[in-house]
């Protein structure tokens, strides 16, 4: 649970995706609003205005109560959580939301500046009548409407919503009660871009309208010390052959799991070498995620040791991910490395070229027909798909019956015949 009484977040490495742990079951005061601010029950009304069946809503707010609602993942325009229904299976239920364009986001924060109140409301977590009244005379909707709001789910039941999409929108609305920032990530933008970006406008606005007053006279550095000795700096330490051994850490009660720690040592040390001997950082471009699949990559997955195990912790808690997202990418690395992650997580639309000629290519090869989607080929069955990357190779991956949760599966190929036959083994 978070410090204010809400739901727990993992917030993700670009600040674009938190994931909030389940909440537990509901034990007093089942009868009562399910949300408690107004911009929480606002968010209720809109579910309930969407909705025309009174059973479903009803269904899927005992579904809320009674904790079937697993961890729920935000990012702009979605909000995902799977949910535990009559049957053993979860259900994978998905809300969507529109997010604001650029144009809206500039309108908005510009006209949230200027009034200080509501920065300082939001670094409460509270959004202020006057805060979605300020979004509505710049012509902006903050909170949604009946219309705004686009309902999915793996179940069979074809509801508007479903029970299971009802049950994500009441757990949803206990986020919001949490935290406001919640709201606005769906929107598009970020908690400290948000902040960074408002703190900013807020100190242009303020400087328009103070006077004007003289600049101090300065003085450069260079001048400044021009009249100073300083010695030359002493001659670098020779480098030695290789990367030094990490020291030996003991395990201290409450630290955090010394093999894993000797792992990071270790592998920072390999990358100053590097530095040191060649001038150039072989890790350069990476980012937080990327690094950390990365590391998680080069220990070896045989049997899963108690140091593997320690450090995909170690990493997932550093990330804002699961171990279950940590593992996919290691995964998704060794298939292709930075390129093969990238395909993991990143949909494009590729030019006309090879994949366009890939369908045919499968159908005189007899394989069963692909339906494509930006740069995924999926089979009919929903098990089998290949992804093409901007590298001009085909990734193979596969999936459980009835399920949309992908893994990579198999070494990327130019040739997709080639690459979807590795896949079939």
């Amino acid at each position: 649970m978070s410090p204010n009484g809400g739901p727990a977040a993992r917030p993700g490495p670009d600040d674009l995706r938190r994931t909030f742990e389940a909440v537990p079951a509901r034990t007093s005061d089942a009868d009562g609003p399910f949300a408690e601010s107004w911009w929480g029950r606002a968010w209720v009304e809109a579910l309930e205005s969407l909705s025309m069946d009174e059973a479903r809503l009803a269904r899927g707010r005992e579904y809320a109560d009674g904790g079937h609602v697993a961890a729920i993942t935000v990012t702009p325009g979605r909000v995902i959580a799977y949910v535990h229904g009559s049957r053993p299976r979860p259900y994978r239920a998905e809300l969507r939301l529109r997010s604001f364009p650029a144009s809206d986001w500039d309108t908005l924060l510009d006209a949230v500046a200027a009034r200080p109140g509501h920065l300082s409301a939001l670094l409460d977590k509270e959004m202020p009548h006057s805060l979605v009244d300020t979004a509505g005379e710049a012509g902006i909707r903050l909170l949604p409407a009946a219309g705004d709001l686009d309902p999915d789910c793996s179940c069979p039941d074809r509801g508007w919503p479903c029970k299971h999409v009802a049950a994500l929108c009441f757990q949803t609305a206990r986020l919001l009660d949490s935290d406001p920032f919640v709201l606005l990530l769906m929107r598009g933008r970020g908690e400290r871009e948000l902040l960074d970006e408002l703190g900013r406008r807020n100190a242009e606005h303020s400087a328009r309208e103070r006077p004007e007053t003289p600049a101090m006279p300065s003085v450069a550095a260079s001048d400044a010390l021009a009249d100073r000795f300083l010695p030359p700096l002493p001659a670098p330490l020779p480098v030695p052959q290789y990367p030094g051994e990490p020291p030996s850490y003991p395990e201290l009660p409450g630290a955090r799991d010394p093999l894993g720690l000797d792992h990071l040592a270790t592998d920072a040390a390999a990358r100053a070498h590097t530095m040191l001997t060649t001038g150039d950082d072989p890790l350069a471009g990476l980012g937080t995620w990327q690094d950390a699949v990365r590391i998680a990559a080069s220990r070896p997955t045989a049997g899963l040791t108690a140091t593997t195990r320690a450090l995909y912790r170690e990493l997932a808690f550093a990330t804002g991910r699961s171990t279950t997202d940590l593992a996919r990418a290691v995964a998704a690395w060794r298939q292709g490395g930075a390129e093969g992650l990238e395909v993991l997580e990143t949909a494009w639309d590729p030019p006309a070229g090879p994949f366009d000629r890939a369908r045919p290519a499968l159908a005189s090869a007899d394989f069963p027909r692909f339906q494509p989607r930006r740069n995924r080929l999926t089979d009919a069955t929903g098990t089998l798909q290949l992804r093409f990357g901007h590298d001009n190779r085909w990734y193979g991956y596969e999936s459980d019956p009835g399920e949309d949760d992908w893994w990579p599966r198999a070494a990327p190929d130019p040739d997709p015949v080639a690459a979807l036959t590795a896949l079939r083994g």
